[in-house]
């Protein structure tokens, strides 16, 4: 049973495994994104938060998901692509993946384990962040309507934890 979120292997957009263990120390902010979704925008709030704070130690890990209502139906790379020239997005963004049922990535089933949300531990839409301190657990969920710029508090208190 994994311990933390460091426990995971993810896919990278190029197809290749990365462990979440090279983020170990960081503060990360996990996100199911969506490129044609009504939260969208959220993206350039996203990239000012990894602006603002990646020099204290956050993460921010964008993981593309189709599950809702076919909001990103593009492939990994026109998902990167459209990240990079519409909101110019430069933290990592990773290969689609699912976040609910049976074939949700092991990830996303330990992310929805540690912190309940409003359906349970069921994703409920493109844009729930999982705010992960620098030891690997899961501190915080957030809905897909709070806005990334209403994480800083949280972000801030959890970059100047040891």
């Amino acid at each position: 049973m994994a311990e933390s979120v460091y426990d995971f292997t993810v896919t990278t957009m190029m197809g290749l495994p990365k462990s979440l263990r090279d983020y170990e120390g960081k503060v990360l902010l996990i996100v199911n994104t969506a490129s044609r979704c009504g939260f969208t925008p959220q993206f350039a709030g996203l990239q000012a938060l990894y602006e603002q704070y990646r020099d204290q130690g956050l993460e921010i890990l964008g993981f593309p998901c189709n599950q809702f209502m076919n909001q990103d139906p593009g492939s990994n790379e026109e998902i990167q692509n459209f990240c990079r020239l519409n909101y110019g997005v430069t933290f990592p963004m990773f290969a689609k993946i699912d976040v609910n049922g049976s074939h949700a990535d092991p990830l996303y089933k330990y992310l929805t384990q540690q912190t309940k949300g409003f359906l349970g531990g069921a994703i409920k839409w493109n844009f729930t962040k999982f705010l992960v301190d620098r030891h690997g657990r899961v501190l915080k969920r957030y809905a897909p309507t709070v806005e990334p710029a209403e994480l800083a508090a949280d972000l801030e208190a959890a970059l100047k934890e040891a």
